[in-house]
């Protein structure tokens, strides 16, 4: 999956035939919501992922926002009811980034996967917050269909066969 920058039908067509599977849009959908429409009407949702970068916000119906430049800017959104509508308007997954964890290696946050969980029937991917193995099948049992990490798989604090170990060992199937 290939992220950042893609803002147009164009754009997905070209990371698509250099070979991409699939490609993830954030901004620009949420400047021009038909985008995710768009690019699954022309290349079928499998291809489309929304990539929703969530934090904790007093004042929002579901307690979470939406944010853009690296959670520093709110976006004015819901992510809950962004979440359900871009699933609505044909994204296939949602890479649902939890900013407030994100970074801090204290595990993925639970309450907000399992919010966006019961919003939404296409596959959610967490990411944000992995620290250690126990925070991957938490996530899963969440309602995670599938976990992303980075720096702990960079800087070899985690292996991914221990991370694929721990999964297994809680059920959950592994590829």
């Amino acid at each position: 999956t290939v992220g950042g920058g893609a803002a147009s039908v164009e754009d997905f067509d070209r990371l698509l035939r250099a070979g991409a599977d699939k490609v993830s849009v954030n901004t620009a959908a949420i400047h021009r919501p038909e985008l995710v429409s768009e690019i699954a009407d022309r290349f079928g949702n499998q291809v489309l992922v929304l990539s929703v970068d969530a934090r904790r916000a007093v004042g929002t119906d579901s307690g979470f926002e939406v944010t853009t430049h690296g959670g520093r800017k709110s976006a004015g959104l819901d992510a809950l009811a962004w979440a359900a509508r871009g699933a609505e308007l044909g994204a296939g997954e949602i890479l649902l980034n939890a900013m407030d964890a994100d970074g801090t290696q204290d595990g993925f946050d639970l309450d907000l996967i399992r919010a966006v969980r019961s919003e939404v029937t296409v596959p959610v991917i967490a990411s944000g917050g992995a620290g250690r193995v126990e925070h991957f099948p938490a996530a899963v049992a969440a309602g995670a269909d599938a976990v992303l990490a980075a720096s702990v798989f960079h800087f070899g604090t985690l292996s991914i066969g221990e991370v694929k170990q721990a999964l297994a060992a809680a059920g959950h199937p592994t590829r």
